[in-house]
């Protein structure tokens, strides 16, 4: 069993996106982890309420077979935490499925995984990939390797499907 860590910021993730990750990864039979930078009540931007069962600090990449990003106005904050750089940074060297949407890609790309990929980006997030190194692509869906990187809500359910297609494909 495929084992998915998504990665949610303390407030104003995006809701779906969040919802659309998660139930592709469970309806798949994946064992999936929501972590956060705290292990209190997370708060979508519509609502959503999502306890995460564990912090980052307790997050091991190695664990994993896919991580993923979670978008959402509050997304941007993660990028502040050593250890969210650090897990994503593992999961790439490792060469774990690391996928992320709307406002995620700037997380990966402060991280330095994006150098020489192909990915987007919610729009905002556009000038912040490129000086990432990142190739931006004006898709929906874009695909390089095991990276996997979305532009928005409008997106995410597709988005759900294909981390869990690219994970099948490597079983």
């Amino acid at each position: 069993m495929f084992k998915v860590l998504i990665l949610i910021a303390p407030k104003d993730f995006r809701d779906e996106e969040f919802q659309e990750s998660f139930d592709a990864c469970k309806n798949a039979g994946f064992n999936v982890t929501v972590a956060s930078v705290t292990t209190d009540v997370c708060v979508g931007m519509f609502g959503a309420r999502v306890t995460p069962d564990c912090s980052i600090d307790e997050v091991d990449a190695s664990q994993f077979d896919a991580i993923i990003v979670v978008g959402g106005s509050g997304t941007p904050v993660l990028k502040q935490y050593p250890k969210v750089l650090q897990i994503v940074q593992n999961a790439a060297a490792q060469n774990k499925i690391l996928a992320a949407i709307c406002l995620g890609p700037i997380v990966l790309a402060k991280a330095g995984v994006l150098r020489g990929k192909r990915a987007t980006v919610f729009s905002s997030g556009v000038s912040e990939i490129k000086s990432g190194g990142a190739e931006y692509v004006p898709e929906p869906v874009v695909i390089d390797g095991n990276l996997i990187t979305a532009d928005g809500p409008d997106a995410a359910a597709r988005f759900g499907e294909t981390v869990v297609k690219a994970l099948m494909s490597k079983s």
